[in-house]
């Protein structure tokens, strides 16, 4: 299967899972989300005035208006280019960051350079985020970077899905030297995220040593790529992997004071889920699979008013909480409940001075 199939596969899969026809047979429970496990404590009297909310954050030195990012999904086909140019004006539209997919096509073929560099076009002075994984060389993630004038790069890991992936890698001792090496080459700060598996505090403590500026965590409850790839293969062997790692709130509370800023993605599903991310510590927070199907189905005039949206229903719910900035979200009172409390419980996460309680 040639790569432009394989990214048209994961288009088509990923927007199976975040529609009806990803729905658990009848009898089946849904797919749980631990953001669903995240409460904040209602205050009555904690509110404060709209006009003094501000959704101004920042990353790598630089100002961010918004603690929102489209993140990594897609390029390197004639259709994923076109989605890439979409998500793009969208981004440029709300002022989102924006991350395009793995450059890895680009890297085998040049030609496929024009599925990636609509990105910049069309947000030309919005912050952009080049992405490969961990197999790059440092020569080729400069090049990545130049392709776009990016202003960060992300590297992905994502040994599970590569696990599954039918043509996908199988060594992987070698990455940690791999992203050492070019978070010294490049110019710009290096994020490392998942891509829905999670990445724990004993992660994050290592990426911290190898130069990296930042982590997404990036965890479960959103796309699932073991679920992709073994819908890519002859026969669905892999079925037990559905559903591996950390969820996004898991892996929030175990990389917490790990040494690095983090960012969060993975089963983000509304605005709330949003919140709820920031009140557990992370900088900005990416979405992907809501995103997408918005795009997929409606075009980039219904995904411009979904992202208003968020931001608008954001700022609702930070006047509410009393939180004048994405980062005074950490200083509300949240409270886990279910697995999610058990795993903190059991990780010895959470204290009542960082404001979250099991």
């Amino acid at each position: 299967m040639t790569a432009h199939h394989r990214k048209d596969d994961h288009v088509r899969l990923a927007h199976a899972q975040h529609t009806s026809e990803g729905e658990p047979p009848p009898g089946r429970p849904p797919r749980p989300n631990q953001f669903d496990e995240v409460c904040f404590v209602h205050h009555a009297l904690a509110g404060t005035d709209r006009e003094k909310v501000s959704l101004a954050t920042h990353f790598a030195g630089v100002g961010w208006p918004v603690p929102l990012y489209i993140n990594a999904m897609t390029g390197g086909s004639p259709r994923t280019g076109e989605i890439n140019r979409d998500l793009a004006i969208a981004a440029r539209e709300t002022g989102l960051p924006i991350a395009t997919g793995s450059m890895s096509p680009y890297l085998k073929d040049p030609g496929t350079a024009s599925t990636f560099t609509p990105v910049r076009r069309e947000h030309p002075d919005g912050f952009v985020l080049a992405n490969l994984n961990a197999e790059a060389t440092p020569e080729q993630a400069r090049r990545a970077v130049g392709l776009l004038d990016a202003d960060a790069l992300q590297i992905h890991i994502n040994s599970v899905q590569e696990t599954v992936m039918p043509e996908g890698d199988r060594s992987f001792a070698h990455w940690a030297t791999g992203i050492e090496r070019i978070a010294a080459a490049v110019d710009v700060p290096v994020v490392v995220k998942e891509v829905g598996f999670g990445l724990s505090g004993r992660t994050v403590r290592e990426l911290a040593s190898l130069g990296v500026r930042a982590a997404d965590v990036a965890g479960s409850g959103g796309t699932d790529f073991a679920r992709i790839e073994n819908g890519r293969r002859d026969r669905p062997d892999y079925a037990y992997l559905e559903g591996w790692g950390l969820s996004t709130p898991a892996a929030l509370l175990d990389a917490r004071d790990c040494g690095l800023p983090l960012l969060a993605s993975g089963g983000v599903r509304n605005p709330l889920d949003v919140a709820r991310a920031l009140a557990l510590g992370a900088r900005a927070v990416g979405a992907s699979g809501p995103f997408l199907t918005t795009l997929l189905d409606g075009g980039v005039d219904a995904l411009v008013r979904h992202i208003t949206t968020w931001l608008d229903h954001l700022t609702a719910l930070m006047t509410l909480l009393g939180a004048h900035s994405p980062d005074a979200l950490a200083d509300c009172d949240v409270l886990l409940t279910g697995s999610l409390r058990t795993f903190s419980l059991d990780r010895g996460l959470t204290t009542a001075e960082k404001g979250v309680t099991s």
